[in-house]
């Protein structure tokens, strides 16, 4: 394009140099119009390539004033084109305005309700959340877990909330299962272990007992342990079952309200926080969890990504189908929107003001000849078209008025 605006131009000194000639030597009286004409397209393209070319270096050279605009005003051309984008584009009433319009929450519905569209965002939900947590180094969330978790239960008495919950299973009666268990693991552990009681009760024994007699008493004493533990298992109302229903909710009532029993559940707590396998215990949790996670996070048919999957579909057919929801949604939108802009638009602006300070003024000013030359050599080719018109005319009222 620059070829074609100079080669015009050269036309027109082409025109001007042969019809001055031709003047000379005695031509008709039109060749005076076309000189006068090829003479103000002349200037025009002059006045026209100096203008284009002051936008982005210096003409010829010369340090004219107001030239090489673009290298030389860069910075105040960042700045002013970051004032406009926050003033026109990141206004409050824009970008809530444009919000209102676009339905975001209507539009999000929809997409959402396709099941391939559901698919499609659990698995990038899916890869954001791998990524972050892979991002994480294990040696700083056991640090916190130890650090935030272990500390928050140290501090927190255990006693209190221990018996209110227990009180609560005990009232429910929740506990009959595992009394159940406990008694039928006592039956089971008598049952098998005859030659242990024979042997503790021996071990009982005076030593001037003869043998034999330690013997019968000690199959009678297994004989009446394994009696009396068949009763209990047996029997759901039995008297060592009611003895047992009592202790617990003495219990659960002495950890609400006993300052001693809640100080030996206090000490209890130290000693297992702070037992080191407990807290080898509390570092491997984090590895074994992301571990779990991230092979559920990154198996389409895993458990986890088909409740993520039905979660959002389920999420879109409410935001469709709820109007309360889509605008509750919205509502959100628009005030973080609203926040943003206007906490954050400085920031934002200051983005482009940075951006282009850091560009370099020459590197600058080409890449922006080479995006809108095109558009400029035109500015050349029409102010050598419209100068010769003007010269015309000009010369034609000139002739007309003399």
């Amino acid at each position: 394009m620059k070829g074609v605006a100079t080669g015009l131009f050269l036309l027109v000194a082409v025109i001007y140099a042969l019809t001055r000639w031709w003047e000379s030597a005695g031509a008709p009286g039109w060749v005076g119009y076309v000189n006068a004409a090829s003479e103000a397209g002349m200037v025009g393209a002059l006045a026209d390539w100096f203008a284009v070319t002051a936008l982005f270096r210096r003409p010829l050279g010369l340090p004219i004033p107001h030239t090489a605009i673009i290298p030389t005003r860069k910075n105040l051309l960042g700045r002013s084109l970051g004032d406009f984008v926050g003033g026109n584009f990141l206004s409050e009433s824009v970008v809530t305005d444009k919000l209102d319009r676009a339905q975001p929450a209507r539009r999000a519905g929809e997409w959402l309700a396709v099941p391939d569209n559901a698919e499609r965002a659990a698995g990038e939900l899916a890869t954001l959340a791998r990524g972050a947590v892979r991002v994480l180094r294990d040696e700083d969330v056991r640090r916190v877990l130890e650090q935030v978790l272990v500390r928050r239960v140290v501090d927190r008495p255990w006693g209190p909330p221990l018996g209110r919950v227990l009180g609560r299973l005990f009232e429910d009666g929740s506990h009959h299962g595992l009394v159940d268990l406990v008694c039928d693991r006592a039956y089971d552990w008598v049952r098998d272990n005859h030659e242990t009681v024979s042997r503790v009760v021996g071990q009982r024994a005076p030593s001037w007992s003869p043998r034999f007699f330690d013997s019968m008493v000690a199959d009678k004493v297994y004989s009446e342990l394994l009696s009396f533990a068949w009763a209990v298992r047996t029997d759901p109302d039995h008297r060592m079952r009611a003895a047992v229903d009592r202790f617990l909710v003495e219990f659960a009532r002495d950890l609400r309200e006993d300052p001693r029993t809640m100080e030996r559940v206090d000490r209890i707590k130290h000693q297992v926080l702070e037992h080191p396998e407990v807290r080898e215990l509390i570092g491997t949790a984090w590895t074994t969890a992301k571990d779990m996670f991230l092979e559920a996070a990154e198996d389409p048919s895993s458990e986890l990504r088909h409740r993520v999957r039905e979660g959002l579909r389920s999420l879109g057919g409410r935001l469709v189908a709820e109007p309360e929801l889509r605008e509750k949604v919205d509502g959100w939108l628009r005030e973080t929107a609203r926040y943003v802009v206007t906490h954050y638009r400085a920031e934002l602006v200051t983005l482009i003001t940075d951006t282009v300070e850091r560009w370099d003024a020459a590197e600058t000013s080409r890449k922006i000849e080479l995006h809108v030359g095109r558009d400029l050599q035109f500015i050349r080719i029409n102010g050598t078209v419209v100068g010769a018109l003007a010269g015309l005319a000009i010369h034609v009222v000139t002739h007309l008025v003399s």
